[in-house]
């Protein structure tokens, strides 16, 4: 899913940073929200963000 760039994680193929995603769903914006905004982004790998935070949050508990 991510690629480093400067330390930062981005999506693959893009420099747009997997935090925009997050922040785009803690501002209340919807998934088709931050897709139409980075077009460059792939539901498919916007999918595999999500799911990996869950994973690692629900590995915590």
């Amino acid at each position: 899913m991510a690629q480093a760039m400067h330390g930062t994680p981005v999506f693959r193929g893009t420099r747009v940073p997997a935090q925009t995603l997050f922040d785009y769903i803690e501002g209340g914006e919807t998934l088709e929200d931050f897709l139409q905004g980075f077009p460059t982004v792939s539901r498919d790998l916007a999918l595999q963000a999500l799911e990996e935070a869950k994973h690692l949050l629900l590995a915590r508990a």
